[in-house]
């Protein structure tokens, strides 16, 4: 038994672990400000279709390595991927029936909580940045939901009928 829960948590590891790499990666400058939310995609996939085993807990351990990794004020990003994590696991069976146009419709408003609340933060603290740093990673990962929720989803769900 305890074979079959690792190797069911396995994807799931992995699936951050890449998107730390991810976040990590560095990009020409010219592209840097929109980067995605990777881990925000990640949290908010795995929260919506585990949320019994992936959700708050999970969203503030990945928040706190995410604030490490990138030296930004400890806590920020744990913050706002908790907060993140309970509004999908609140909503989760709402969402995981909508179709995919309208799922990254309600993804959307997400990730701009996600970013206003880095906004916040970052402003009590007095950290100045433009505004393209918030704006631009909302944009650039709602267009990618559809094609990581379709790659997670057949990743998920491939790995049990095989």
């Amino acid at each position: 038994m305890n074979r079959d829960r690792t190797s069911r948590r396995l994807p799931v590891f992995m699936s951050f672990v890449v998107g730390l790499i991810l976040t990590i990666m560095p990009l020409p400058e010219a592209i840097e400000a929109f980067r995605p939310n990777w881990l925000a995609i990640l949290v908010i996939f795995w929260a919506m279709q585990l949320p019994h085993t992936w959700s708050v807990g999970t969203a503030w351990i990945v928040g706190i390595i995410l604030d490490v990794s990138q030296g930004t004020l400890l806590g920020q990003h744990a913050l706002a991927l908790c907060c993140v994590a309970f509004i999908i696991v609140r909503f989760h069976l709402l969402m995981r029936v909508f179709p995919i146009p309208q799922l990254t419709a309600a993804v959307f408003p997400i990730l701009a909580i996600y970013q206003f609340l880095l906004f916040w933060i970052n402003g009590v603290a007095g950290v100045d940045t433009p505004l393209i740093v918030y704006w631009g990673p909302i944009i650039s990962s709602t267009a990618l939901w559809p094609v990581v929720i379709i790659l997670l989803s057949n990743l998920r769900y491939g790995k049990r009928s095989g």
